[in-house]
């Protein structure tokens, strides 16, 4: 079973590992033996939010930043299916950022797979909460002078949530930690770290290269982390 449709592959800039992350995902669901029946997709807005799409299983493309409370309604509606929200940190922090606020206070048990590219791609490159400081775009053309949100400062003192960190090149890591945040009985985030190749300019090979001597994975140790995961018992 793929919970792949024939739409796929699909529309993504090459180099974008938004359909390698999904791949990914769905190799999990037929790992963890899910039926289609049982599961449901949620996306907002984004070039991730594009990825509801291409499942097979039922699936909801929300509107710009609401993925979460969505989400969460499917699953206080029916408590069997495994809700999955898969989007990017434009859609899930920037203008649904106050939904992740209180989503995983009240610890839904829903999966949150996040897409962060640093930037808005889809809509031509503008600056993005998660920009890095100094980061050029179109509408930072000197620079960002502000620092970025982070999803772990956002999840770390959240009693009962389960936070993972990897990049799209860590293919195994990412999906051992996929594994985990669908098992894990409460709210899961997964932020997978990416760059987008037509904004930056880069090529394929750049994108992957930078992602392998970006990052490396680490025990985590009172949240200090390249890569690793992070529990709230």
């Amino acid at each position: 079973m793929s919970y792949l449709n024939d739409r796929f592959p699909g529309i993504w800039c090459p180099g974008c590992t938004i359909s390698i992350a999904l791949k990914q995902l769905v190799t999990v669901f037929e790992q963890l033996g899910f039926k289609e029946e049982e599961l449901c997709v949620v996306s907002g807005i984004g070039c991730s939010g594009r990825a509801a799409g291409y499942t097979s299983v039922d699936s909801v493309h929300t509107c710009h930043g609401r993925a979460l409370p969505v989400a969460e309604g499917i699953k206080r509606s029916n408590e069997k299916l495994n809700v999955v929200v898969f989007s990017g940190d434009g859609d899930l922090l920037g203008i649904g950022g106050n939904h992740l606020l209180h989503t995983s206070r009240r610890n839904v048990n829903i999966t949150v797979i996040c897409l962060n590219n640093d930037i808005y791609g889809m809509t031509g490159g503008q600056l993005a909460p998660t920009s890095e400081k100094g980061k050029k775009t179109v509408t930072s053309p000197y620079g960002s002078t502000v620092e970025p949100i982070s999803a772990f400062n956002m999840l770390k003192d959240v009693k009962g949530v389960f936070y993972a960190r990897t990049t799209g090149f860590h293919i195994q890591h990412m999906k051992e930690v996929m594994k985990e945040a669908l098992e894990w009985k409460g709210f899961s985030f997964v932020e997978i770290r990416t760059m987008c190749p037509t904004n930056e300019g880069i090529s394929v090979g750049d994108v992957l290269k930078k992602m392998k001597e970006s990052y490396e994975i680490k025990d985590m140790i009172n949240g200090d982390f390249d890569l690793g995961w992070h529990k709230n018992d």
